[in-house]
């Protein structure tokens, strides 16, 4: 019986973290972008609720995968088992939003 994999992502968006979990993880897809694949959600057998696994599970409804900026990633673990998803804010964060600016440029503008 082979190991499933589960990627716990941790990344930040419009001033907050959000710590979601996936199957797949890969830098594939996009230049400068992680694919986030397969999102994994704890699965609902009592009566209580997250509200924040809710908003979460709510948000990536019907999405096949996502494209996260390289970035905005802040941490990808591998994890034995899924936590609960959630976002929280940013401690110390203020409504400026920093200007995107890519990390990597592909190609060099210097000759040898």
């Amino acid at each position: 019986m082979t190991a499933r994999h589960i990627y716990k992502v941790i990344f930040m968006n419009q001033g907050k973290i959000y710590e979601v979990y996936a199957r797949k993880v890969s830098q594939d897809g996009f230049w400068g972008f992680i694919e986030i694949e397969q999102l994994v959600f704890g699965e609902r057998s009592s009566v209580v609720l997250d509200p924040g696994e809710e908003k979460l599970k709510d948000e990536f409804a019907g999405v096949k995968r996502t494209y996260i900026p390289m970035h905005a990633v802040v941490r990808i673990d591998e994890v034995a088992h899924e936590g609960a998803a959630k976002i929280t804010a940013l401690e110390g964060a203020s409504n400026v939003m920093p200007f995107p600016m890519p990390m990597y440029t592909p190609g060099s503008t210097h000759k040898k």
